[in-house]
This record gives structure tokens, C-alpha cells and sequence, in this order.
């Protein structure tokens, strides 16, 4: 059985620094790195036909691990922006009742 190298996996508990691009980026070259193991893992003549099944699910089993990696930072971004629109949207929308009305703060003049 080959050993499998060159795969590393990236913490989901906060950013480093860099950024959710650079989490997702550093998280494709490992999906990329392992797509191109998996490639290789059809020309591999010295593995049995279980072994390389083997090999092929845990392969695409980490890929989905990856994928749902991608899918949480997303989630945290998503809502790290929705936190930052709430915290942001009193102080803009400010109502004075004539000039930027609400449902709450209202006048009605008729004449």
C-alpha cells in the first residue's frame, strides 16, 4: 500500500492573518493535490484492484472533508457580514419621522 503525502489539514476555528480567500485557496490546492492522486491511482500497477478501491475512497472521502471545510468558512464569513450589516444599519438609518420616515415614526399632514 502506498502512503500518502503532502496532505495537511487547515484548522476551521479562526483566521490566521490571511483571510477567508487564503483558507479557501490553501483548501483547492489540497482538493488539486488529491485529484491528481486520484488520477494517478488508476495507473498505479502495483496496487490490487481492493487496494486502489481502498485508496480511492478514503481519497474522496477527504476531498468531501475539504469541501466541507470550504463550506463552513463560507458560512462564517456569511455571517461575520450579516453581524457587521446589523451592527451598521441603526446608525445609518436613523429616522426622524419627515425627511426618512418609518413604519414606527411617521407624520401625516394633510391640508
Amino acid at each position: 500500500m502506498t502512503a500518502i503525502s503532502g496532505i495537511s489539514s487547515i484548522g476551521t476555528g479562526g483566521s490566521s492573518g490571511g483571510g477567508a480567500a487564503s483558507e479557501i485557496a490553501g483548501i483547492n490546492k489540497q482538493i488539486a493535490a488529491i485529484t491528481s492522486q486520484l488520477k494517478s491511482l488508476a495507473d498505479d500497477h502495483t496496487l490490487t484492484q481492493e487496494q486502489k478501491s481502498e485508496q480511492q475512497q478514503m481519497l474522496e472521502s477527504q476531498i468531501q472533508m475539504l469541501y466541507a471545510q470550504i463550506a463552513q468558512i463560507q458560512q462564517r464569513e456569511a455571517e461575520k457580514a450579516e453581524q457587521q450589516q446589523q451592527t451598521e444599519q441603526p446608525a445609518s438609518a436613523r429616522a426622524d419621522g419627515i425627511n426618512r420616515p418609518t413604519q414606527d415614526n411617521q407624520l401625516d399632514v394633510y391640508i
